[in-house]
């Protein structure tokens, strides 16, 4: 059974889940910057991922770079699998500007996060679970 890394979970809040994965937000206020969580037991790379499942996955991180440019308009997304930290497989969908506190570099190690303010969180997971609602499934 699937079960979130606590770690992840400690980090983020749910937006919404699609056909493979648990979409997350992160919650650093200074970027705009989803998690995807393939709800799959014991992954912890790409290549874990049966073939259907890899490109179940594509698709659903090309859904949230759009999504992600719609909503924030953004200069750059970055795509990203670390794991190094946290081994459960998980996709970085971070949207980037020039003037945000990490540019150029990574946003991940820059800086302690900013949390989100409550409203924050809910303005935000209301935008996102709308634009990856099923009507908006060509975003």
């Amino acid at each position: 059974m699937f079960q979130l890394d606590p770690r992840l979970g400690n980090d983020t809040v749910p937006v919404t889940s699609l056909d493979l994965c648990r979409v997350l937000l992160m919650n650093d206020a200074r970027y705009p910057w989803l998690i995807l969580v393939p709800a799959r037991d014991g992954l912890s790379e790409l290549h874990d991922l049966t073939a259907a499942d890899q490109l179940l996955l594509n698709d659903e991180i090309m859904r949230a770079s759009r999504a992600m440019m719609k909503l924030f308009t953004p200069e750059k997304i970055n795509v990203g699998t670390l794991g190094n930290i946290v081994r459960q497989l998980h996709i970085h969908v971070v949207a980037r500007r020039t003037d945000d506190p990490a540019w150029p570099g990574p946003v991940w190690g820059h800086s302690p996060a900013e949390l989100y303010a409550a409203e924050q969180i809910a303005d935000m997971q209301l935008r996102l679970a709308a634009v990856f609602a099923p009507r908006n499934a060509g975003v």
